[in-house]
């Protein structure tokens, strides 16, 4: 397939699709989810070796995938390099493997790219980043092609808006949402 033929794949209808993984797939898809331009997010699982992988499987850390969310936008209204600003503020992209105490393979951070395009504009962000030494280490985040995206059960999608009383929502979900809100009160979906 072509570059042009995968650049039509990803933008069908308008719309393009971000695959990222950042930790625990619920953290990111309850920032996502607030953002103006975002339409649809799925958590997912990328980057591993086992067809149709489980939660299950993928929590022991040895099928080798990511936790993801995917990520359909608008590119009107929001860019994927601003999709990308804020995966980098919501997240730890300078530890291996580990977000807090979430620690394995399967929290690791990546960006999984569609086009070329995006992983100029990953690699671009990620060497600014480093530049004006915005994090304290270096910046351990794979740009790699996307691979095959494996949906995570209907259980895992808006899990923070249906458990947001849940201690793992309070103490590790909700900082990074109020986080997200401080900084980017402008870029917000209104209801």
């Amino acid at each position: 397939m072509s570059e042009k033929q995968v650049e039509d794949v990803t933008t069908r209808h308008g719309q393009e699709v971000a695959n990222l993984a950042g930790g625990c797939f619920w953290c990111l898809e309850a920032v996502f989810e607030e953002l103006a331009g975002v339409n649809d997010i799925e958590s997912g699982y990328m980057g591993g070796d086992v067809e149709n992988p489980s939660y299950e499987q993928v929590c022991t850390g040895t099928t080798g995938h990511a936790e993801v969310v995917r990520l359909r936008f608008d590119p009107g209204l929001v860019s994927f390099r601003q999709i990308l600003e804020i995966f980098f503020s919501i997240h730890d992209p300078t530890t291996l493997n580990r977000q807090g105490a979430d620690v394995g393979s399967q929290y690791r951070s990546a960006i999984f790219h569609e086009t070329d395009g995006q992983r100029r504009a990953a690699e671009e962000l990620i060497t600014e980043l480093e530049n004006v030494n915005v994090f304290d280490g270096p910046i351990v985040t794979e740009v790699v092609p996307a691979p095959t995206f494996y949906p995570a059960g209907e259980y895992h999608r808006a899990y923070y808006r249906r458990n947001s009383s849940q201690s793992y929502c309070q103490f590790v979900i909700a900082p990074k949402l109020a986080k997200f809100r401080r900084q980017y009160l402008d870029r917000a979906q209104t209801t």
